[in-house]
C-alpha cells in the first residue's frame, strides 16, 4: 500500500496554508487531524522551501518543530523531520523522529550525512540544485528524468559512503525544485528513471504551482487538492512508495478507489 505522508508546516510563510499551523498548539492539533484522516507519517517542517524563500536561523527552526515532534511522537505517531540542517535533524531524531526528509539531498549542509548515519533514522534524499531563493536559475535540462536520476545517484553514493545503509534511504526526485512546470510534468512521466535506482521513492506534488498547467492559473492552493490526489494515484501506479500531501483524506480516497479498480481490496 502506498504510504501517505501528511504535511505539518510549523511556519508563518508556507505557500500552501499561509501559516495556519505556525503555533505549536495548532501544529499538534493538525497533526492529530492528519493521523485521523489516514496519514502513516507526519512530515514536520519549520522552514519554508517555497520558491523565493530565505533561510531561517537553526535556533528558530528547532524552536518551532521540536515541541511538536515530542508531543506527537509521545502519542505514537511516526514522525519525519523536514529539514536541510544536520543539527535540526539530530535534535529531531532525539525528540522522536524516525525519518529525516532533506530536500537538499545533503548539499545544503555538509554534516547532514554523518548526522543521519549516526542517528539511525531513515533518510529521504531529495533532488536539489540550489537554494529556494534562486532555484529557477538552475532549471536547465535536456532529459530531465535521466539527469535527475543521475544526480540523485551521485548523492546516493555519497550518503552510502558516509555510513547510511542503502535500505535506510528513500529518494525524492524533487518535483518543483529547480524545475519549471514543463520539467515537472516530464519528470513524473519519466519516473522510471528514478524508481530504477532501486530505492523507495517519495513523491511530493501537493498543491504545487505546476498543477495550474492542467487547472488554470486562477486556482488557489487548496483548489489543487483534487489534482494532487490524481497525481498520488498516478505516482503510485508508476512505482512510488509514498506520497507527501496536505490533504490526506483526498489522496487516501483516490488511492483506495484505484486499488479497488485493480481488484485489491484492503482488509
Amino acid at each position: 500500500m502506498t504510504q501517505l505522508w501528511g504535511i505539518v508546516n510549523v511556519t508563518p510563510d508556507s505557500f500552501s496554508d499561509g501559516g495556519r499551523y505556525a503555533s505549536v498548539e495548532a501544529a499538534i492539533t493538525h497533526g492529530r487531524e492528519l493521523l485521523a484522516a489516514g496519514a502513516h507519517v507526519l512530515d514536520i517542517g519549520g522552514e519554508s522551501t517555497r520558491p523565493g524563500s530565505e533561510r531561517v536561523p537553526v535556533e528558530v527552526e528547532q524552536h518551532r518543530v521540536i515541541p511538536v515532534i515530542e508531543a506527537l511522537a509521545a502519542e505514537g505517531a511516526t514522525i519525519s523531520i523536514d529539514t536541510m540542517n544536520a543539527s535540526t535533524a539530530a535534535a529531531a531524531v532525539r525528540a522522536g523522529a524516525r525519518y529525516v526528509n532533506d530536500v537538499a539531498g545533503g548539499l545544503a549542509d555538509p554534516d547532514m550525512y554523518a548526522a543521519v548515519a549516526d542517528s539511525g533514522a531513515d533518510y529521504v534524499l531529495g533532488h536539489w540544485r540550489g537554494p529556494s531563493s534562486d532555484m529557477y536559475a538552475q532549471a536547465h535540462y535536456t532529459n530531465v528524468g535521466a539527469e535527475v536520476a543521475a544526480e540523485v545517484a551521485d548523492r546516493l553514493a555519497g550518503a552510502i559512503a558516509a555510513g547510511i545503509a542503502p535500505e535506510r534511504i528513500v529518494v525524492d526526485p524533487g518535483v518543483g525544485f529547480a524545475k519549471t512546470a514543463e520539467h515537472n510534468w516530464a519528470l513524473l512521466r519519466e519516473l522510471n528513471h528514478v524508481t530504477g535506482l532501486g530505492h523507495r521513492v517519495l513523491i511530493g506534488t501537493s498543491r504545487k504551482r505546476f498543477l495550474t498547467t492542467a487547472l488554470g492559473d486562477s486556482t488557489t492552493e487548496e483548489q489543487r487538492d483534487l489534482a494532487t490526489a490524481v497525481t498520488s494515484v498516478l505516482a503510485a501506479q508508476a512505482g512510488a512508495w509514498a506520497v507527501r500531501v496536505h490533504n490526506v483524506a483526498a489522496s487516501r480516497d483516490a488511492l483506495a478507489v484505484a486499488r479497488t479498480w485493480q481488484g485489491v481490496i484492503d482488509d
